[in-house]
């Protein structure tokens, strides 16, 4: 009781002591203040200590204390605002003459050691949301005339004043920001530094640089402005999304151009922006993240529904790379700005959310649709499909020839373009952070708010839930862009499966025709036939028209890849089903080597199929070279012929010989390779080495050979 009566005397001594001191000895007034300031501190320890005790005496001196703090407050503030008045603060380029340059000093200099208390208080508090940072003293009277002329222009009816526009009050805090900013940095960053050095506060750049003070200063008024519309602008879908956008980017210009941080001495209380502040310390981020799922869904659909969107863009990639849809490229324009959206938010959840719930979420809408337009072509073109869907004979004719290719093209190519830019978005510094701390939270997945870590892996990535260490393995659209990859390939191996079964219908006739092969010519000349049979003219006819289609639709490397599948059918199909079930005659086997050269042509006329043709009939290819051997009579021998019958010139047709003259004089006739070919695999061996046979066996060479009518074995 005693302790509290002389507490309470030393507090009224020193209140009394500082009112009176204040105008003429203002020095003298604000170190009394200072004391009963700290007196006030050192006694909430003991109310703590004494559980409690004296809750009304701690009250009366809080009270005295703010109202003293007060008092001090206004009347060194208002010296201060004297001589701003003075050089006509806030006109721009303005300077301090000499003459009052002591005064202006001494004026922030007091207010600054009259706050200084409460700053090394509120430098160790810690908060789970922290307050806005405390404003300088100094800047309090510096900013209020600007913040009069900002509730003038920004808060009454004036024309400036317009909810759809909030660039008008964001650039004029701007303006405020690069207009006066010399005037703060040469008048105050000197007495900053001065002040604070050698304090707690002189590593916080909220308290020593004049700049961060300055930004800080112009804060609250801004924060109240847009406090103050936001009721009115989430009602408004428009109003908000134009709003958070013009928010996000005047947060971006304070951290990138003025080096905006706000407080550092706790993680808790580095700006995290008005964004921030707006979206999550007052609860619209969910309205704000609805709004913006709408705009991004409404958008997607409206593409989607043009038909104009559907068809293969040949304009908009570069030459020789396989062709998206109008609208593959339009979606990932679309999820292209959604990113400039969200990218410049301060919360990881946020971003996160933005992620999964609007572009994956688009991701997999327009995945559904090119997945369903694959099982809508398959219903009609198969057999099992046609009998589940009863599809009619429009729907099939609508499917025939390169329309059905282009219905395919279409899938593929927008699979294709897709799962390629999400290969790229996967490099992308922002998304390599945002994968980064999400890998980092994944593997400390601690506190209330637990990130389930399952169904995040499930929309990004598996290797989140692998719990793998190695930060170099996979990647925020992992699972979405595995998705487009299973449907390229399917919708791949199905232009495929397409190919082959048009081409091997094509090719029936041309199989039945078995009487032309055996029967003889009046030119003995293998060479002597140019016009491939009538009866492959089908087959030819729908491997030009197809390919040609896929070239200009596809890039080189899934056309080569689809090429190799449907020459491996030509390769197979002809050779067992023509060569090795017909017998042939000179002119028969020549006749069979200009429809096999035929079919590689078909291949091989387009721009990026070099030699695939070839390659791909190898079999074919080396069977009718077997085929072609002229008769030489059967007393003949030759040696080794390095020469290519494939390629048979016209020096050779000029011969019209019954043999082939090799190097060295050497002959090689059908009846020196039947001799050679038969005599012995290792004889085999070397003779289709000679002649470059790579694509048969032994066994396939001589069941080639067989088929010559000459020979009865």
């Amino acid at each position: 009781m005693r302790r509290s009566v002389a507490c309470v005397a030393r507090l009224t001594v020193t209140r009394q002591e500082s009112t009176t001191k204040l105008s003429t000895f203002p020095d003298d007034a604000l170190e009394a203040f200072n004391i009963l300031r700290k007196l006030q501190l050192s006694l909430k320890p003991l109310q703590a200590d004494a559980e409690g005790a004296a809750p009304h005496l701690l009250d009366h001196i809080e009270h005295v204390t703010i109202n003293l703090c007060g008092t001090i407050r206004e009347a060194f503030a208002k010296d201060l605002d004297t001589i701003l008045k003075e050089i006509f603060w806030p006109k721009p380029s303005i300077a301090l003459p000499q003459s009052i340059h002591e005064d202006f000093d001494t004026a922030v200099i007091r207010l600054l050691t009259l706050q200084e208390t409460d700053l090394e208080v509120s430098q160790h508090q810690e908060n789970e949301v922290p307050p806005p940072p405390p404003v300088l003293l100094p800047f309090e009277v510096i900013v209020a005339p600007l913040e009069a002329r900002f509730r003038y222009h920004f808060t009454t009816d004036r024309p400036t004043n317009r909810l759809d526009k909030p660039e008008y009050f964001l650039s004029h805090v701007l303006d405020l920001l690069s207009s006066h900013d010399d005037f703060v940095n040469e008048s105050i960053q000197p007495l900053l530094l001065i002040h604070f050095r050698g304090t707690p506060m002189s590593l916080n750049p909220i308290y020593i640089d004049a700049t961060s003070a300055y930004i800080t200063a112009l804060l609250p008024m801004l924060r109240q402005k847009v406090l103050s519309i936001m009721p009115q602008v989430s009602s408004q879908p428009q109003l908000l999304s134009h709003l958070v956008h013009e928010l996000m980017s005047f947060d971006n210009t304070l951290r990138t151009e003025w080096h905006y941080t706000g407080s550092t001495t706790h993680p808790s209380s580095v700006w995290k922006g008005m964004t921030w502040e707006i979206l999550m310390h007052h609860d619209y981020f969910t309205r704000w993240l609805t709004v913006e799922k709408d705009f991004a869904l409404s958008r997607y659909t409206a593409i989607i529904d043009n038909p104009s969107t559907s068809v293969l863009d040949y304009d908009s990639t570069p030459y020789g790379t396989t062709k998206p849809t109008k609208a593959a490229i339009q979606v990932h324009d679309l999820l292209d700005t959604i990113t400039s959206r969200y990218r410049n938010l301060f919360s990881f959840t946020n971003k996160l959310r933005f992620l999964i719930e609007i572009q994956i979420s688009i991701f997999d809408r327009f995945h559904s649709r090119l997945h369903s337009g694959l099982e809508a072509y398959l219903s009609i073109t198969t057999g099992l499909g046609r009998a589940v869907s009863s599809a009619s004979s429009a729907d099939v004719a609508a499917v025939q020839g390169t329309n059905g290719l282009d219905r395919l093209c279409r899938i593929f190519g927008s699979a294709d373009y897709l799962e390629r830019k999400m290969r790229d978005w996967s490099d992308d510094v922002f998304f390599l952070d945002l994968w980064a701390e999400l890998q980092y939270r994944a593997r400390n997945n601690k506190g209330h708010a637990r990130l389930n870590v399952a169904e995040v892996a499930a929309r990004t990535s598996q290797t989140l839930s692998s719990g793998a260490d190695d930060e170099d393995t996979g990647a925020l659209f992992d699972e979405t862009a595995a998705a487009y990859a299973r449907l390229r390939t399917r919708t791949e191996s199905t232009i495929v499966d397409t190919l082959i079964r048009n081409a091997r219908e094509a090719l029936r006739p041309y199989s039945r025709s078995i009487s032309s092969w055996s029967q003889a010519s009046s030119n003995s000349s293998s060479n002597a036939n140019t016009t491939p049979s009538v009866d492959l003219s089908s087959v030819l006819s729908y491997l030009n028209d197809s390919l040609s289609f896929l070239s200009s639709a596809l890039g080189p490397l899934p056309l080569r890849r689809i090429s190799k599948h449907v020459l491996k059918m030509l390769d197979t199909y002809i050779l067992d089903r023509i060569i090795l079930s017909n017998r042939f005659s000179v002119s028969g086997a020549a006749q069979m080597r200009t429809d096999v050269l035929s079919c590689v042509d078909a291949f091989e006329r387009l721009e990026g199929l070099a030699r695939v043709g070839e390659r791909g009939l190898s079999k074919c290819a080396d069977a009718v070279r077997l085929l072609v051997v002229e008769d030489g009579g059967r007393g003949s021998d030759g040696g080794a012929q390095d020469h290519d019958a494939w390629d048979i010139g016209e020096e050779e047709e000029k011969k019209g010989g019954d043999e082939m003259e090799v190097d060295g004089g050497s002959v090689l006739t059908l009846w020196s390779v039947e001799r050679r070919l038969f005599e012995s695999n290792e004889s085999a061996r070397d003779l289709l080495e000679e002649m470059g046979l790579e694509g048969l066996s032994e066994s396939e060479a001589r069941q080639v050979l067989q088929r010559r009518v000459e020979l009865v074995i």
